[in-house]
């Protein structure tokens, strides 16, 4: 088991090696087919395990990368121990999501950069964006902040009533209009609410349509303007979020967004459900943003702050 740190305790450690189970299964049954009986690293040894690779979902290039190192590492010496060969595959993999920026990291308890600190929450409808608004929002205010939600989806009526919703169920307040109304009116108003109620979290919901790029960075950025005539240096964070579950489609809806507006951080969800978790690898390596959280489960709890030594950590994990 990896260490401890800030963000990480006993029971997060569990929730990560449960949530990853699916996906550690059946990586690790095809790794140790890979190295079964070997005792040199040869071209079917990395044959096998780019087919591992690429079967969890870490991605063709991200893969390939992983496989070039791993080549140059035993270009001298290619006798290794499947423990070694183990070894040298965490390594590898866990400095891919260290080369990834890690500015404005935080855990919940975290004193954040800003007051009030808005968070501009953007992706497709179905990958559990609404549902991640709340559970961040019941994880900052367990962790002692005052949180606001803004419902800035105002196409689909299920999603402010969803996000309504959440802020009963949390117990934190929102800020919202009717169906119909204008993102960008919804979002100032929950920015000036921010600043009267001296909120710690700000919480911005915006609209899950995948338009053309065009038109997604318009509305995104005049959200954004309208936000700054409150808040000047706002937002501090606009929040992607993607379906784990989805393996590369993740991918595809990553490049649309980050095409779109400026994505400072990701959150990746449903990991529980998929074998596919190695995607956090490949979207992380390929964007160079941060994933900052993960969704290993349906407990508000099992929304965890990201730490990229754990999960490597609990993709070699087996005693589970």
């Amino acid at each position: 088991m990896g260490f401890f740190n800030k963000l990480f305790g006993k029971k997060e450690k569990e929730s990560l090696d449960q949530g990853l189970q699916k996906t550690k299964e059946g990586f690790f049954a095809k790794i140790t087919k890979a190295i079964a009986g070997k005792s040199t690293v040869d071209e079917e040894v990395l044959d096998n395990l780019e087919e591992a690779l690429v079967g969890a979902d870490v991605g063709i290039e991200t893969t390939v990368e992983i496989i070039n190192r791993i080549e140059k590492r035993v270009a001298k010496d290619k006798y290794l121990s499947s423990a070694e060969l183990n070894k040298m595959l965490q390594e590898e993999m866990e400095q891919l999501l260290v080369n990834a920026p890690e500015s404005n990291s935080y855990a919940f308890t975290s004193d954040l950069p800003a007051k009030p600190y808005i968070i501009l929450v953007v992706g497709v409808n179905g990958v559990g964006k609404t549902t991640t608004i709340g559970k961040l929002a019941y994880n900052f205010k367990k962790a002692g902040k005052n949180v606001l939600l803004g419902a800035a989806d105002t196409f689909r009526a299920a999603a402010v009533d969803q996000l309504t919703i959440w802020s009963e169920r949390v117990g934190v307040p929102i800020v919202k209009q009717d169906m119909g109304s204008d993102p960008a009116a919804v979002a100032f108003d929950t920015a000036q609410s921010a600043v009267a109620k001296q909120s710690d979290v700000v919480l911005i919901d915006t609209a899950g349509r995948l338009h053309n790029k065009a038109h997604l960075m318009d509305e995104l950025s005049k959200i954004k303007r309208v936000i700054q005539k409150v808040i000047p240096d706002a937002p501090h964070e606009v929040l992607l979020v993607l379906d784990g579950s989805t393996g590369q489609n993740a991918l595809e809806q990553a490049k649309h967004f980050t095409a779109a507006t400026d994505v400072t951080a990701l959150a990746i969800t449903k990991l529980d459900g998929t074998a596919k978790g190695g995607v956090v690898l490949a979207i992380a390596n390929q964007f160079k943003i941060p994933v900052k959280f993960i969704g290993v489960g349906e407990k508000m709890e099992d929304l965890l702050v990201f730490d990229k030594h754990e999960f490597v950590d609990s993709l070699f994990s087996l005693e589970k």
